[in-house]
């Protein structure tokens, strides 16, 4: 036997080699979620809520995510030939136009919060250099946002597995500043005013223990948004396994970091107190309570190392749905092209100009860019229940089970997952839902002309009437929106 039969390829060596292992995966699970809001989390929470409530608020959300965890762990394992997450269960489990519709809404959610990422490290840093003004919308911070998005656009196009080592670098970063503020505010813990008011019944602001659990509920959910991140790398993981693992891990640190922060801090000041906090970086005015100015400082700092590598995570995605999208003919050609690097650089430079474009758009109108993301933010939800639905109806079916073994848990967990993104969908509200259709809109003709470019029908049976239904209800909420009857902001 030659040498050439028993040692692979150079080209196949070099695909290897840019395979994640779980170390990276892991990372890019916790470097999605745990981004800028954690570091709002004190004020996000205490503003609605007291600490039995938030106590529930995190229960209920846990034991959904966990579910989407474990939905996300078992059809990696249980559909190995599919990659890109969302997108790929979504198209397998209800067809083409729906899984197209998963994929263009997570590309859209994704780039839009790139755009308030990028924003939001030139606003803490306004901390240090005011110039760059507290919402990093002026000309400076637009200027530095748009550096770090093209370094950023550059270090992804040396390819996903540097890009992803790189992540792993900036997760430990981030990690560390959290891990301070846990410590120190654990010293500094007052038991006494934690359980002064528990309930918040002496707070009549606050309203029943129900509505403040809802109040809650979104801030909460929006935190955990990224769960997915190892499913959407699926095709570049070196072991199937590492995917599940990855998005366990990562749900469970990140769950952890969230649970510490909300509720310690009402150890060191009232709800009242919380709630009046200025929105952005209240962690650093709770250490700050703590220990003093210097913790402040601390905090922000790790505030723009935490957001820099959610941004360096969420690039990575942006990039990776659309790319595989393209791959299967859902979207043009365009966006499947690769660089010798392996690095889906037709999917990253369309992305990246649509956030310097956007980038531009906060600099003279940030409210309208606001109200974009706010819709954005909804559309996620829908991939969300659409991967749930899809591990439901598996399991319901047997399909790719071995005769005889046990569906009952994948049942249960994909069933909790879609009732409870399905809620989700409704609590962010039927305006929000509605406007939604007009992002959605937008791709149709997009969809239309990448399928007929493939010599393929664009829309068959049921796909028409999903297609006018979404059509109509973008019409409805221009014109709902025209007349003043919803709004955004």
């Amino acid at each position: 036997m030659t040498a050439s039969e028993t040692s692979p390829t150079p080209e196949i060596a070099e695909k290897t080699s840019q395979k994640l292992g779980l170390v990276p995966l892991a990372a890019l699970v916790v470097g999605s979620m745990i981004g800028g809001g954690v570091f709002s989390l004190p004020q996000n929470m205490a503003k609605g809520a007291s600490p039995g409530a938030v106590i529930i608020g995190w229960l209920i959300t846990g034991i959904g995510m966990l579910a989407l965890a474990f939905v996300y762990q078992g059809l990696s394992t249980r559909k190995p030939q599919l990659d890109a997450g969302p997108y790929a269960y979504a198209r397998a489990g209800f067809g083409d136009f729906v899984g197209f519709n998963s994929a263009w809404g997570y590309w859209l959610s994704a780039w839009l919060g790139n755009v308030s990422y990028v924003v939001l490290i030139f606003g803490a840093l306004s901390y240090f250099y005011p110039a760059f003004g507290e919402e990093g919308n002026t000309v400076q911070a637009i200027i530095g946002a748009s550096v770090v998005l093209w370094v950023t656009h550059a270090l992804v196009l040396m390819g996903i597995r540097q890009a992803a080592i790189i992540n792993v670098v900036t997760t430990i970063a981030k990690l560390a500043p959290i891990a301070l503020f846990i410590v120190l505010v654990a010293v500094a813990f007052n038991m006494p005013k934690f359980s002064f008011d528990f309930w918040g019944m002496q707070t009549p602001d606050l309203g029943s223990v129900v509505a403040q659990v809802k109040s809650t509920m979104l801030v909460t959910l929006w935190v955990f948004i990224g769960i997915e991140g190892a499913s959407v790398v699926s095709g570049r993981a070196a072991k199937r396994t590492d995917i599940g693992r990855a998005t366990i891990i990562g749900f469970v640190i990140a769950l952890s970091v969230y649970l510490l922060i909300s509720l310690m801090s009402f150890g060191l000041m009232s709800q009242t107190e919380l709630a009046g906090l200025p929105a952005a970086a209240s962690m650093a005015n709770v250490l700050e309570q703590a220990v003093g100015p210097w913790g402040s400082v601390v905090v922000r700092i790790g505030l723009v190392v935490s957001v820099a590598g959610a941004f360096l995570s969420w690039t990575v995605f942006a990039a990776e749905i659309p790319y595989r999208a393209a791959k299967e003919g859902m979207l043009p050609a365009v966006f499947a092209t690769e660089n010798t690097n392996g690095a889906p650089a037709g999917a990253l430079w369309i992305t990246n100009i649509f956030v310097q474009i956007f980038l531009i758009v906060t600099l003279y109108a940030n409210s309208t860019y606001l109200a974009l993301f706010y819709i954005a933010s909804t559309a996620i939800l829908v991939p969300y229940v659409l991967s749930g639905a899809y591990a439901f109806k598996l399991a319901l079916s047997g399909e790719g089970y071995k005769t005889g073994e046990r569906r009952g848990r994948d049942m249960f967990y994909g069933g909790l997952a879609t009732v409870y993104g399905a809620w989700l969908v409704y609590a962010a509200g039927p305006a929000y839902l509605l406007m939604c259709a007009i992002l959605y809109a937008a791709g149709v003709p997009i969809y239309w002309y990448a399928r007929a470019k493939n010599g393929e029908k664009p829309f068959s049976g049921v796909e028409v009437w999903i297609g006018i239904g979404i059509v109509i209800a973008a019409l409805v909420a221009i014109y709902q929106m025209w007349i003043g009857a919803i709004s955004a902001l």
